[in-house]
Formats: C-alpha cells, sequence, structure tokens
C-alpha cells in the first residue's frame, strides 16, 4: 500500500535571493520524511501590497493564487529573517492578505525565524499566526539567533546545535502528520 502525499507548502520571509532562511527550507525539504512534499513560496515580492478595498471575490490573480497553494497545503512552514526588530514587511504583506480568510484556521503549521537576534520577530509571527488561527505548539517553533555563522554558503549547516535543533523541530513537525 502506497503513503499518502504530505503537501506542505513553505514561505520564506526573505526576497533575498538563496538566503538564509531558504537554505533552511531546502535542508528541511531534503531531511524530513519521504511522504512530505514541500514546496518553497519564493515570491513575496510578487504578491501587491495588501489593499482592503481589493480583498474581494475578485483579488489579485497572484493573491488567489497565493491562498490556493495555503488552502491546498495539508501544512505550512515559515521561515524568516527578523528586520527592525519585526517580521519583514513582505511576509507580514502576504499574511495581511490571509486575514479575511479561514484557510489557516487548524492549519498545521511550522515556525521558524532565523536571523542575527530575532526575538520580537519571533514573538511578532507567532502572534499574526495565533491571529490567523493557524496550528502550532512550541515544538513546531523554533528561534535560530546568529543565523549566518551556522549555515554556509552552499546550504549546509555547520554548527551542531542548530543541526540537532533543526533535526528535532522536523521531528516535531512531522508528528503533527504521522504516527513516527
Amino acid at each position: 500500500m502506497q503513503k499518502e502525499t504530505i503537501k506542505i507548502f513553505a514561505i520564506t520571509g526573505s526576497t533575498r535571493r538563496n538566503s538564509s532562511n531558504y537554505k533552511i527550507l531546502k535542508y528541511i525539504s531534503e531531511n524530513i520524511k519521504t511522504e512530505f512534499k514541500i514546496e518553497i513560496f519564493e515570491d513575496l515580492a510578487g504578491l501587491p501590497h495588501f489593499n482592503p478595498d481589493l480583498d474581494n471575490d475578485d483579488a489579485p490573480k497572484e493573491v488567489k493564487e497565493f491562498r490556493d497553494k495555503i488552502s491546498e497545503a495539508d501544512g505550512v512552514l515559515i521561515c524568516t529573517p527578523e528586520y527592525v526588530f519585526s517580521i519583514p514587511g513582505s511576509l507580514k504583506n502576504a499574511l495581511e492578505w490571509c486575514v479575511s480568510t479561514i484557510i489557516f484556521s487548524d492549519k498545521k503549521t511550522g515556525l521558524i525565524t532565523a536571523s542575527a537576534s530575532g526575538e520580537m520577530g519571533h514573538e511578532q509571527l507567532t502572534l499574526i499566526m495565533k491571529t490567523l488561527e493557524a496550528k502550532f505548539e512550541d515544538e513546531t517553533r523554533l528561534l535560530i539567533q546568529g543565523i549566518r555563522g551556522k549555515i554556509n554558503e552552499e546550504g549546509e549547516i555547520v554548527s551542531e546545535e542548530t543541526e540537532v535543533a533543526l533535526q528535532d523541530f522536523i521531528c516535531n513537525f512531522e508528528k503533527q502528520f504521522i504516527e513516527v
């Protein structure tokens, strides 16, 4: 009997090409069980600025496609840096397009903040995702501080402590979906 594929929609909160946050999502996609298929969304910059007047059945095409990806996924992973003690504006913009929907309600979610400090951004991401009614636990949240010294240009985790934390995170994220 073939196992059913578990679809995960992963969002990198950085608009920078090959960012540390993208590398972490790639690492997770390469180290998660084979039942999981992870699609990494990298086009936050392609979403129009949130405008409540456009947040209706006729929302912009890019917004509809983004929302559909979240709706169709079994779970969502978000990995973001912290900018000026908050989440990046592009990620906040994307999440604002979801406020009037129920697409995150009870959606199994993993939250990672990987930045220089990240504490404030991590708190804000947690609050926003609670507001959107995403389903996550402390075990499916991870703060990685000083990320630049913990992952190299090739995307390899060079900090043993960070690798252990990511492996624990992956295991806890998987447990939401399958018995391990």
